[in-house]
C-alpha cells in the first residue's frame, strides 16, 4: 500500500514541469539564433569586405581647397 501511495504522489508532483518547459524554450531560442546566424553570416561577410575595400582605397586630403 505504501508503494502505491508513493507512485501516486510521484505522478501528481509537477515541480519539474517548469524546468522542462524552460529547457525546451531555451533550446528553441538557441536553435533560432543558429539559424539566423547561418542566413545572415554570408551577407555580413560580404558587407565587411566591401567596407574594408572602400576604406583602403579612400584618399585623405590634408589641404583645404
Amino acid at each position: 500500500m505504501k508503494l502505491f501511495k508513493l507512485a501516486q504522489t510521484f505522478r501528481n508532483d509537477e515541480d519539474g514541469a517548469v524546468t522542462v518547459d524552460w529547457v525546451v524554450l531555451t533550446a528553441a531560442i538557441v536553435g533560432l539564433g543558429i539559424a539566423v546566424y547561418g542566413v545572415v553570416s554570408g551577407g555580413i561577410n560580404d558587407l565587411s569586405t566591401d567596407i574594408d575595400t572602400q576604406l583602403k582605397t579612400d584618399q585623405i586630403k590634408t589641404t583645404f581647397q
